[in-house]
């Protein structure tokens, strides 16, 4: 069974899931994805038996459960990192402390089609996979254990992914993610300064300042971070304050879909489908309103390696400006 484990010094917790070494695809050179047999991918139609029993699905009406006829699926994750049956009690070794491997890890199958790209799909088709997060945050949230629920999209093999087919994935914490957490003290301190929202004025700032934008419509911005860690990082943040991402309505919706189909289009049209890691940053599901944290989406492409310096010092050295890296987007 998975454990966590507490770093003392920083704080941090680990996963530790000796299971997911069982992986068959762990270790194995990435294959060429116009020769793959899909008759052996799980998350292709007509495969439905080879994944976990699945938990949520928007499909065709008079459709019988794990068989065709969907277009977003969500199913537990085979080798997951946390299992909703282990107990969340804490528990000391020594000076350490650590508890089981309690959470939820599940994959939202977001297409049917094996090889199509997000800034490829249709909008209703994104803001459907939007909707699948949104159900299942909300259906997690019930369970007092669970403190956060981060959600995250690997795309290529450099970035982790193990699957090709387009998918995302979710994982339901018993505790807030240190990096989370960084975030809204840093986003507190800024608050008890100017009682205002970090997040709301990069938004206007960066409305206004233009240089950095990507995108932008009646309910979101794109930009390009002005400290971006890394070479075309892209924000996704709302215009208006908005402390939770399970909060979306119908319309907010339609319009991410739109701004993150155009992002993803860009940087995939800029830089030829580059690797990239997706996550969403919410509020902790205990606090029921936060007037200084703001939700908000980051897309990380991987075209540099995290190497000494960075993993030594927690600086990031990023060759391209994010001035530069907008205005390479922008072109049409």
């Amino acid at each position: 069974m998975p454990e966590l484990r507490k770093d003392p010094i920083m704080g941090r917790w680990v996963i530790v899931a000796s299971e997911r070494e069982t992986r068959p695809t762990d270790f194995k050179f990435p294959t060429d994805p116009t020769n793959e047999d899909l008759s052996k991918c799980p998350f292709c139609p007509g495969n439905e038996q080879q994944t976990p029993h699945e938990i949520l699905a928007y499909h065709q009406p008079g459709r019988h459960p794990n068989t065709k006829g969907w277009w977003v699926r969500v199913v537990p994750n085979k080798y997951p990192a946390l299992r909703i049956e282990s107990d969340p009690a804490r528990r000391g070794e020594g000076m350490y402390d650590c508890m089981g491997g309690f959470g939820a890890h599940e994959v939202i199958v977001e297409t049917p089609e094996h090889n199509i790209l997000w800034g490829d799909m249709e909008e209703k088709s994104l803001r459907d996979v939007i909707w699948a997060y949104r159900d299942r945050v909300l259906e997690l949230k019930k369970d007092p254990r669970i403190r956060y629920v981060l959600i995250f999209k690997n795309h290529g093999r450099a970035a982790g992914a193990t699957m090709s087919h387009p998918h995302s994935q979710l994982i339901a914490l018993p505790m807030v993610p240190i990096r989370v957490s960084q975030e809204m003290a840093g986003a507190k301190a800024y608050y008890d300064y100017k009682e205002r929202c970090v997040f709301c004025d990069i938004a206007r700032e960066e409305i206004a300042a233009a240089k950095r934008l990507i995108g932008q419509n009646q309910h979101f911005i794109a930009v390009e971070p002005y400290a971006s860690r890394f070479p075309f990082e892209t924000w996704i943040v709302p215009v208006q304050h908005s402390c939770h991402f399970e909060a979306i309505n119908e319309k907010e919706a339609d319009s991410l879909a739109a701004l993150l189909k155009q992002s993803l289009k860009k940087l995939s049209s800029q830089l030829h489908n580059p690797p990239f890691n997706m996550t969403i940053h919410s509020t902790p599901i205990s606090e029921h309103g936060s007037p200084h944290y703001h939700w908000h989406i980051e897309i990380m492409p991987k075209l540099t390696h995290v190497a000494g310096f960075e993993s030594g010092s927690g600086f990031y050295i990023n060759p391209t400006p994010p001035e530069t890296a907008a205005q390479l987007l922008n072109r049409h």
